[in-house]
């Protein structure tokens, strides 16, 4: 699509509709961004995120498997009383 019927395609949008096309092209410049640099210009790696972990201390969800058995039992159990 040319760009100057992008841009009247765009403009004729309602003005909460051009905020929703603004937020998809903003996701989409995100989603395909290049890995983030450290300010050296390295890249970060997964492990120092400071996401990694996060759960680490929780007690409930050292064995994964139980977890998520407990988890089901209790969810389909209750749907069925």
């Amino acid at each position: 699509m040319k760009q100057d019927r992008l841009w009247r395609e765009f403009n004729s949008l309602p003005p909460e509709l051009q905020k929703q096309a603004a937020k998809f092209i903003s996701s989409l410049r995100k989603r395909n961004a290049p890995p983030r640099l450290r300010k050296n210009g390295k890249r970060t790696s997964l492990a120092s995120e400071p996401f990694i972990g996060l759960w680490r201390e929780r007690e409930d969800l050292q064995e994964s498997s139980a977890w998520v058995r407990e988890i089901r039992r209790r969810e389909w159990t209750s749907r069925r009383a």
